[in-house]
């Protein structure tokens, strides 16, 4: 075996030496920056070139993650665009909720640590859903151990964990499974 192809034989995904996904995330947040832009003077262009680069090299380790090119990049690149109005969604009615609980106090509120279990196997992913958990009112992720993780909920209703993780994580996991494989 050539040393060139033991080199590519050897290199795993998601290192840095891996260009393609940084040539993939550059021409997609080139075509993303000339869609918000909706500008073709050549001077937006090497703007928008020399700024898709170089956000493509500083997250070059989270790109070769976020394939956006292969056969699977439509469906991943649709459920990642799906994801963040889901997310938004979940953050605004998750404010309604604790608002609510704050203006009536005959409102319930027990709040407890929950543990609840992920299917996502990808560390990216993994930090993604637990931002989400965090970032969405009442609810505040405090530890990860394997696959559980331990959430700390402003209104716990039942011990199930099934059905706890089913409405805790369901909704973000649905779409994360897609992103992240």
């Amino acid at each position: 075996m050539s040393e060139r192809t033991e080199r590519a034989a050897s290199r795993q995904p998601g290192t840095t030496s891996s260009w393609r996904p940084v040539v993939c995330w550059s021409v997609f947040l080139l075509a993303l920056w000339m869609i918000l832009t909706r500008s073709f003077d050549p001077q937006e262009l090497v703007v928008g070139t020399v700024a898709s680069v170089l956000v493509a090299l500083l997250v070059r380790r989270v790109a070769a993650q976020l394939i956006v090119c292969g056969s699977s990049w439509p469906r991943r690149t649709t459920f990642l665009f799906a994801y963040v109005p889901y997310l938004l969604w979940s953050i605004v009615r998750a404010n309604i909720d604790v608002a609510l609980r704050v203006v009536n106090p005959r409102l319930p509120i027990r709040p407890g640590i929950v543990r609840v279990k992920t299917r996502l196997k990808s560390p990216l992913g993994r930090l993604l859903l637990t931002s989400s958990i965090t970032l969405t009112p009442g609810t505040l992720t405090v530890d990860i151990d394997g696959d559980d993780l331990f959430i700390h909920w402003i209104d716990v209703e039942g011990a199930d964990t099934e059905d706890i993780s089913r409405r805790i994580v369901g909704g973000f996991e649905r779409y994360l499974e897609v992103i992240f494989g």
